[in-house]
């Protein structure tokens, strides 16, 4: 039997992952940062050893893109030298890792889906942080572990872009939203169903990325039109530049990520974005 830790439980990929758990045959030790400091590798290791854990799923990260700009010590405590104890004590125990990191680590400035092989260049401190991450683990190189890189994540769990607008859409009769920049959104069920399903065929001698988000291509504008139409919201969405709306952190204009690794070695099939949202607004209850 695999017992499987997952960090970050009270996240939107970690709520999803709970609430997936009951269909597969595992034993699941869902952990928060109240539950289990990831900073202290003291604390990880007892937990491990404790629970004869094989397997961890990190789910656990600072997400906090604008304020990670001044609050840079924290981010590189949570997403890299986290990550380098979770990697150290994967490869003394051998263990599965499976950790989550961010299309951020890009600049934005490609004209075609990233793939994995892509040069980096993060322009902010989040994407800094998650960078260093990866290559944490990469160096230390536990066996049989995966980095999967994803874009614009949204649940029924959790505070996103999907449930601002929604807010947004009730509260007000217009709303500007930016259509410079293009990506894809992520249904993190979608997500949590793949790591579940390629967990078992995870087997290789040095650490891969993979990059994961739904199907299709379009802006924050597009995908906000979106949500008002399914939702049955009378909002009328503007279109505006980046530059309308400024940030402490600057953000890749340009998010598309290349996802014929992980569908070919894993044979898994990647819902579009439109369908995705359906499912997720019928989960909030929110199409009229």
């Amino acid at each position: 039997m695999l017992n499987l830790l997952v960090t970050g439980a009270k996240g939107q990929l970690g709520s999803e992952l709970q609430a997936l758990s009951k269909e597969y045959n595992y034993n699941f030790y869902f952990t928060d940062r109240e539950s289990l400091d990831i900073t202290d590798i003291s604390k990880v290791q007892n937990f491990i050893e404790e629970n004869k854990i094989n397997c961890i799923i990190n789910a656990a990260a600072y997400t906090a893109v604008d304020k990670a700009e001044d609050d840079a010590e924290n981010a590189d405590k949570i997403n890299h030298l986290a990550i380098k104890n979770l990697a150290k004590i994967a490869k003394e125990k051998s263990l599965k890792l499976i950790h989550i990191s961010t299309d951020y680590v890009f600049d934005g400035k490609n004209y075609k889906p990233y793939t994995e092989d892509d040069a980096t260049n993060p322009n902010g401190v989040y994407g800094v942080t998650k960078l260093a991450g990866e290559k944490a683990m990469q160096e230390i190189n536990p066996q049989n572990s995966i980095i999967i890189r994803t874009s614009w994540v949204y649940s029924s769990f959790g505070a996103n872009f999907v449930k601002t607008m929604l807010r947004l859409g009730k509260e007000r009769d217009s709303l500007g939203v930016i259509f410079d920049q293009v990506g894809t959104p992520t249904y993190a069920k979608d997500l949590a169903q793949a790591i579940l399903d390629i967990l078992p065929k995870v087997k290789n001698e040095k650490v891969e990325i993979y990059n994961y988000s739904n199907e299709g291509v379009l802006s924050w504008y597009d995908f906000a039109k979106e949500i008002m139409k399914m939702a049955k919201i009378e909002c009328t969405v503007n279109p505006i530049e980046t530059k309308e709306y400024p940030t402490p952190a600057k953000r890749p204009h340009f998010s598309l990520l290349n996802k014929s690794k992980v569908k070919e070695e894993f044979a898994i099939i990647i819902p579009y974005w439109k369908d995705s949202l359906d499912a997720c607004l019928r989960k909030l209850d929110e199409r009229r």
